[in-house]
């Protein structure tokens, strides 16, 4: 059986898909699985040992030529290149975990007998439903969204699945960190909580200002470190986070997806908003604390026991309150102490 399991971005999203491939490779061993994802995310998928094989595509590359003189001519090229290599891989089943139309596109392309989504009610765009052909409405208690991705499984004969995460260990990517750690005299018994001021978008972010106090509570009050997360365009916020802390907090270096990684598998906790870093750190294993104020932490906290979301009461991250987030943080600092 071929099977294409189609979820092109972003982070976060990928991320919280991977119980799938684990699943299918546990249950249909002789299977071969391809993923098709975004080029940017493409790196967490590489050589993944659930995977036989992952195609990556560029939509937003597609979207920035397609506005350019004779852009539409390379898009349309670009765009028949990947039908033909996509239908020619000759899947039996296409699993669009999306629910957009251009996720949808795709599905269709893969020429697959059986094409599973979710129901129009429950696709971000209801259009995608055109392009499957059958439809799965989540039970009731799938709230959360990797359960939710889990639930097209049960037309393979899949039910009940416990969600399980694998990222494979990259052994360059976890000496170039404990080297890092090293040099900053922190120890693997050392309480390192890890801070990620950044989202990809502004209305997820939680204040500096709150993020700075949290900072400067954590070294009084719970005697931790605190290492300050950055991604592109984000460094001037875990600057501002660690002036004047001293050599309790520590800026983390440039890293690429796997030595970013391997730095989230040594920390006691990790507190962030609905990013990508978040998820990964949870999916890793280390214990998170989400922080939410327009997406539901129900639906996309990080996830696992070891982990909780914190919902903002009025809906805006500027409400959940610093000393709110301390008391989740020392509990979750307590609790892997024990």
């Amino acid at each position: 059986m071929k099977v294409a399991i189609i979820k092109l971005s972003a982070l976060g999203d990928v991320i919280h898909a991977l119980p799938v491939a684990r699943a299918l490779r546990r249950a249909r061993p002789d299977a071969e699985l391809t993923w098709i994802v975004e080029a940017r995310e493409y790196a967490l998928l590489r050589d993944h040992p659930d995977l036989d094989r992952v195609i990556p595509v560029n939509t937003r590359l597609w979207r920035r030529l397609i506005w350019r003189p004779s852009g539409a001519r390379e898009v349309w090229g670009k765009v028949g290149r990947l039908r033909t290599r996509v239908r020619g891989a000759r899947f039996d089943v296409a699993l669009d975990l999306q629910g957009l139309v251009k996720s949808g596109m795709l599905t269709a392309y893969t020429g697959a007998g059986l094409r599973i989504g979710f129901s129009a009610s429950h696709c971000r765009e209801r259009l995608n439903a055109l392009f499957t052909n059958r439809h799965v409405t989540p039970p009731p208690q799938a709230v959360h969204v990797v359960e939710q991705y889990l639930s097209l499984l049960e037309p393979l004969g899949l039910g009940a699945v416990a969600p399980e995460f694998h990222l494979p260990v990259r052994p360059a990517a976890e000496r170039a960190m404990d080297d890092f750690l090293a040099e900053h005299g922190l120890k693997p018994r050392d309480r390192l909580v890890a801070l990620n001021p950044g989202a990809g978008r502004s209305e997820k972010r939680w204040p500096v200002a709150h993020f700075r106090e949290l900072a400067e509570r954590l070294g009084a009050e719970a005697g931790a470190r605190v290492l300050l997360l950055w991604g592109p365009d984000e460094a001037h916020m875990a600057r501002q986070i660690a002036t004047g802390l001293g050599s309790r907090a520590v800026l983390a270096p440039p890293t690429d997806l796997d030595e970013l990684t391997a730095l989230l598998r040594r920390c006691s906790v990790m507190v962030a908003g609905d990013t990508g870093p978040l998820h990964l750190a949870a999916a890793v294993g280390t214990p998170c604390l989400g922080l939410f104020g327009p997406t539901r932490a129900e639906r996309n906290g990080p996830y696992g026991p070891r982990s909780r979301g914190l919902q903002s009461p009025d809906g805006t991250m500027a409400g959940l309150a610093p000393s709110t987030a301390l008391a989740a943080a020392q509990g979750l600092l307590d609790q892997a102490r024990s």
